[in-house]
């Protein structure tokens, strides 16, 4: 926690309706705006075509093929926790949860997302071991790889 004067900010984010917000003081800002039918008709004005071609993509990445939708949404669901997307995370949970997911599936895959975010940092601490022994990545074998 951080106080500056009359302001306290808590960095520790507040539940507030469906979305997360941030306490500075007595007041509670959302970190997230709601994803309104105004936005979505801006973005859609604004470059319709980019917003085509992505629906589509979207649309044949997410179809049923060699994984299944259901699957293909709790992947989705554990990736939008690794990149911290708070659209993502509430859009590709509810439709896991329409394609049949339970809620075990979609907290394992959560688990699934957490143990490698975990695993990443893990395993790049080889190169803090290296810069420890003196050893600069350019010195390492295969650095350019």
């Amino acid at each position: 926690m951080t106080s500056h004067d009359d302001h306290t900010i808590t960095h520790a984010p507040a539940i507030v309706g469906h979305g997360v917000a941030a306490t500075i003081g007595k007041e509670s800002t959302p970190l997230y705006p709601e994803a309104t039918r105004e936005l979505a008709d801006q973005r859609r004005r604004l470059a319709p075509e980019p917003l085509r071609t992505f629906r589509a993509f979207s649309q044949s990445v997410f179809a049923e093929g060699a994984l299944p939708a259901r699957t293909k949404q709790l992947i989705a669901v554990a990736v939008a926790h690794v990149t911290q997307c708070p659209y993502c995370i509430r859009s590709h949970t509810r439709t896991a949860l329409r394609l049949g997911a339970t809620d075990e599936q979609i907290m394992e895959a959560i688990w699934v997302a957490a143990e490698m975010r975990a695993g990443g940092a893990y395993a790049h601490s080889t190169l803090a071991l290296h810069t420890l022994r003196g050893l600069e990545p350019e010195a390492l074998p295969n650095a350019a790889d």
